[in-house]
């Protein structure tokens, strides 16, 4: 019985990720991308419906429902490394004009952008807050599975996609790498120097990032 309840609630919960990670989805859709039997998925659509957690437009298109997308807010913006490191985010992308993000592992070998200060220039890269991107052909990939060269940063040109460079650094809570700083550049704009130079200030930054997330918390008075 236990094991079976198990079962039903991992179908359950494949099936809410899928519909979150694609942003709409039907139901032969859903049941093939989570090897499930119509019927079954059916079943468990209709419970997540019920609860709020997806919603099911006209068309038969289940999309994320608006009790996900509120436990999803509450988790962004109670975060406190987003909260820790948006000082020097702002700093960073203020001296150098590009993008800035934090990124910390997803699944699946994966890694998912969290936050995102824009860049200043008229042509910079858009946001890819909630994207998902994988570890072994990113920037930020690399550094979260702990490929860092010795001068402390990863560069990355045409990773994930084309014309643009990603350079990246860990954000570390003791020795644990826990996120990725990253500037996000169009490759037409990055000189070799400048390369280095944004290199050598993500490595700045992602250290300044990682002494906030060591030091011990204030006592409450």
């Amino acid at each position: 019985m236990v094991e079976t309840s198990t079962r039903t609630v991992e179908r359950a919960l494949a099936l809410l990720a899928t519909v979150c990670e694609s942003g709409g989805t039907n139901l032969v859709e859903s049941a093939r991308d989570c090897d499930l039997a119509p019927s079954t998925a059916l079943r468990l659509l209709r419970t997540l419906e019920t609860t709020g957690f997806v919603a099911k437009d006209e068309a038969g298109i289940y999309r994320p429902g608006g009790r996900i997308i509120q436990l999803g807010a509450q988790a962004l913006s109670n975060e406190s490394l987003i909260e820790l490191a948006q000082p020097t985010m702002e700093a960073l992308v203020s001296d150098t004009g590009e993008s800035a993000y934090l990124s910390v592992r997803g699944h699946d070998d994966t890694a998912i952008y969290l936050n995102i200060v824009e860049g200043t220039h008229s042509v910079r890269h858009t946001s890819w807050v909630g994207r998902t991107v994988p570890l072994d052909t990113s920037a930020v990939g690399h550094v979260l599975r702990g490929e860092i060269p010795d001068d402390g940063y990863v560069v990355v040109e045409r990773g994930v996609e084309a014309d643009v460079t990603a350079i990246a650094s860990p954000v570390r809570s003791e020795a644990r790498i826990v996120a990725a700083l990253s500037l996000v550049v169009p490759s037409y704009r990055l000189t070799a120097p400048n390369t280095v130079r944004y290199g050598h200030k993500l490595v700045s930054a992602a250290a300044e990032i990682s002494a906030r997330l060591s030091r011990p918390a204030k006592p409450e008075p």
